[in-house]
């Protein structure tokens, strides 16, 4: 039993009490070196990952660079396109343009037809025109 408990003085270690903190403490500086080790190998696997880093932002800010070279070269000629690209959109966007491939299947299907007979009434032309041709002229028999 300690005799000054209660009256506010610390507490003096007893001879059980120190070994083991002794051995704790030695536990500890035992296990310094491979926590060491550990360290040091911790900090080289950041030093890793710190170049990857640092190359892979130099990579991007290449990348960034050319990204934005391309941009300004292209865009002038993109601004150039607006006024055209507006006028078209505004065409398209008018309600006769959806009539148009309708329009379109009626002209052919209207005029095919008589595209095909005007090319047999050619073929036919031109037959008897050939036969004609062929044909001798009584007239030239004739003499006159």
């Amino acid at each position: 039993m300690d005799p000054f408990r209660g009256l506010g003085l610390p507490r003096i270690p007893g001879f059980g009490e120190l070994v083991s903190l002794l051995q704790t403490q030695t536990e500890a500086l035992a296990q310094l070196p491979r926590t060491l080790t550990d360290l040091n190998g911790t900090v080289r696997e950041l030093i890793e990952a710190t170049t990857m880093a640092r190359e892979t932002i130099a990579s991007a800010q290449r990348m960034a660079e050319k990204l934005e070279t391309l941009v300004e070269e292209l865009e002038e000629p993109v601004r150039a396109l607006r006024p055209g690209i507006e006028r078209v959109g505004r065409v398209l966007d008018d309600p006769a343009v959806d009539t148009v491939p309708e329009t379109l299947r009626r002209i052919h299907d209207d005029l095919m037809p008589l595209v095909h007979g005007l090319r047999q009434a050619q073929n036919r032309v031109g037959s008897v025109t050939g036969l004609l041709r062929r044909r001798p002229r009584d007239e030239e028999d004739d003499g006159y």
